[in-house]
């Protein structure tokens, strides 16, 4: 795991910090990004060399981490990671691990009992490993007083309703069964639909594809504004192509549509875009010229 790595940055009356667990090569980018041709890579290389994409090993970069937001006097998280000693056989990059996102937070000045809502924004191993922590053999929240908040098609997509993603994997059942359901159990789980209004700086909107419940977070203070768009992007190629979804996506040609539309929104309102797994700056406003979205500028 990488060392702790905490940026910041603020949006009117709203502070972002930025904490990252792990960033480095993740998957040849043709695995991660298959619609999208070797050459459209090479085309931009100037653009996603070599915090994106390293040409020479064709590797996509990528980072796990999460974003804490404070907004009207509240702790809220933006997804939580793969966890600690978790069983994803499925999944070498998340079987077993063993970072600590409670101790990063507090050294970045956050208490995790301080937390007031944990935002998943899908249901996906690298997005609730840390709603839960092993407390005398049992998995408990590991934010006490937080309400998570769960987009209801993906909790019924996951979870026993809906067969555990119905049994294609076996990581889904686990991943619900440690992440998930012992929120529900400790009553702090809220789920929502369409549209969930936080307070007056944040709102969660639905936007499928990825999962059946991906969802997407808008933050708006004082004429600035962000959208953390979860796995809606993987990689800035995605920007510069949004037709071309991740492997991860269920209904890639609904994740399609989702995305342009929200970057469509981001460029009309000149939001930055916050993905979940982007390596370099993180976050990055886009533009639309001649038809066509460009990176505009990356937080630092």
């Amino acid at each position: 795991m990488a060392e702790d790595n905490v940026q910041s940055f603020v949006l009117g009356d709203v502070e972002v910090l930025r904490i990252v667990e792990w960033q480095g090569p993740f998957a040849p980018a043709g695995q991660l990004v298959p619609d999208c041709a070797p050459e459209v890579w090479k085309e931009y290389e100037e653009q996603l060399a070599p915090a994106h994409w390293q040409p020479g090993a064709d590797l996509a970069v990528a980072a796990l981490q999460t974003w804490v937001v404070r907004s009207a006097g509240r702790t809220v998280l933006v997804d939580t990671g793969v966890g600690r000693d978790r069983e994803r056989p499925g999944n070498p990059q998340f079987h077993r691990q063993e970072g600590d996102l409670p101790g990063r937070l507090r050294r970045a000045g956050v208490d995790p009992a301080e937390v007031d809502l944990v935002v998943n924004t899908h249901i996906h191993a690298d997005h609730v490993g840390w709603n839960t922590h092993a407390v005398d053999g049992a998995w408990v929240p590991t934010f006490p007083h937080a309400r998570y908040l769960l987009p209801a098609a993906d909790d019924h997509h996951f979870g026993p309703e809906g067969g555990y993603g119905g049994g294609v994997r076996v990581d889904d059942r686990l991943l619900y069964e440690d992440s998930v359901a012992p929120v529900h159990r400790a009553g702090q789980a809220e789920v929502w639909d369409g549209e969930y209004r936080i307070d007056e700086h944040l709102v969660l909107e639905a936007a499928p594809g990825h999962t059946p419940g991906s969802s997407v977070l808008h933050v708006e203070s004082r004429g600035e504004r962000a959208v953390f768009a979860g796995d809606l992007l993987h990689s800035p190629v995605q920007i510069l192509h949004p037709e071309c979804s991740s492997c991860f996506c269920l209904d890639p040609r609904q994740a399609a549509a989702t995305r342009l539309r929200v970057l469509e929104r981001a460029a009309d309102e000149r939001s930055l875009v916050v993905p979940a797994h982007f390596g370099g700056g993180g976050a990055v406003e886009v533009s639309k010229e001649h038809g066509r979205f460009t990176l505009h500028r990356w937080a630092a």
